[in-house]
């Protein structure tokens, strides 16, 4: 279960708290979820409760347990804890796991996006700058993989190299209309010239600082095929992916999601986030927070790479079968995500 997916669960206790006349209180768009806190339980943890105590004339420990209740009868869902003032801790079911995997596996390069568009409309206006322009580029794919229509507008045409070199487009330049949002990032340095790296690591390079940060240019850093490099990370580990799917194949067996292994817990809360951070970069014009997230989910994946193929004379079980699906999902998001930010996701690197 998604972090989306657990916040319509979440809601849904409410709103049948609601029917039943056990709470009095309108039930919100959305209900923030979030990884447990030091000394939290479980997989996930929210605040509604006290965000609608209020409203329902109640104290927030009383509206938690009340939607406790309501939650451990829903499918997913093992339990959900009451600590501290009022928050709500918790723990999916343990077969939440190969249905995050299968979904992914499902929906491929889609997964994490809005469909059909919501019929929201977002415009977007920037200085003509390579960075803001690029920035601009980057937030329009991801507000549409949010279900959003967008029109992207600068004070100038882009120069002809911007859009050879970097593959952006611009819908109209001049006097901007308004309402509007106005992406003004710290600049791009003129030397060394972003466009010496190339499409691909030049718009790395220039989304993944946040948008206060000066952005740095230089080949040694974006270029290197090394691990202080993000950017080879993230595409080091899709490769990977893929590597995998073609060793196991030659092995003789496939994916089968199932039951996953302790040590891949980071890789699927990164992979079962990914939906939350789409959304957040979507609402905050903030292509910087997908690249984060790429690079936690390559790190996620890399660290237990190692166990998806079996060793020497061991025969393949439904252990490598369940791991190789990880592995195939954690490739599925990074394209995804590489692809949202304009960058390419080779299988051999």
């Amino acid at each position: 279960m998604t972090p989306e997916e657990l916040s319509r669960t979440v809601l849904r206790a409410m709103r049948r708290a609601v029917d039943a006349g056990e709470l009095t209180a309108a039930v919100p768009e959305r209900a923030h979820i979030e990884r447990p806190g030091p000394g939290g339980t479980g997989d996930y943890a929210t605040n509604l409760a006290l965000r609608i105590a209020r409203e329902a004339s109640a104290p927030p420990r009383r509206v938690a347990e009340t939607l406790s209740a309501r939650l451990a009868a829903e499918p997913g869902i093992a339990r959900a804890d009451v600590t501290g003032p009022g928050f709500l801790n918790i723990t999916l079911d343990d077969d939440s796991a190969p249905r995050l995997v299968q979904k992914i596996l499902e929906q491929g390069g889609r997964y994490g996006h809005i469909t059909p568009d919501t019929g929201a409309l977002a415009q977007l206006h920037t200085p003509h700058e390579l960075r803001a322009v690029v920035v601009a580029d980057a937030t329009r794919r991801i507000l549409r993989s949010q279900g959003v229509l967008v029109r992207v507008t600068s004070d100038e045409a882009p120069d002809a190299e911007w859009v050879e070199v970097m593959d952006v487009r611009i819908d109209g330049h001049g006097q901007p209309p308004s309402p509007l949002t106005t992406l003004r990032p710290v600049p791009a340095p003129r030397s060394p010239d972003p466009l010496s790296l190339g499409r691909d690591a030049a718009r790395w390079a220039l989304l993944h600082p946040a948008p206060h940060d000066r952005p740095r240019t230089d080949d040694d850093h974006h270029l290197a095929q090394r691990e202080s490099n993000p950017l080879f990370r993230v595409r080091y580990a899709h490769a990977r992916t893929r590597a995998l799917s073609r060793n196991a194949a030659d092995l003789g067996f496939t994916t089968a999601p199932g039951e996953a292994d302790a040590s891949a817990h980071s890789l699927l809360a990164a992979l079962g986030d990914y939906p939350t951070v789409l959304a957040a970069a979507a609402r905050g014009t903030a292509p910087d927070r997908l690249t984060r997230h790429l690079v936690r989910t390559a790190d996620a994946f890399l660290a237990q790479a190692h166990t998806v193929l079996p060793l020497g004379d061991e025969k393949p079980s439904a252990a490598h079968r369940a791991r190789l699906a990880l592995a195939e999902a954690a490739g599925t998001v990074l394209a995804g995500g590489l692809s949202l930010l304009g960058i390419s996701a080779p299988e051999y690197l």
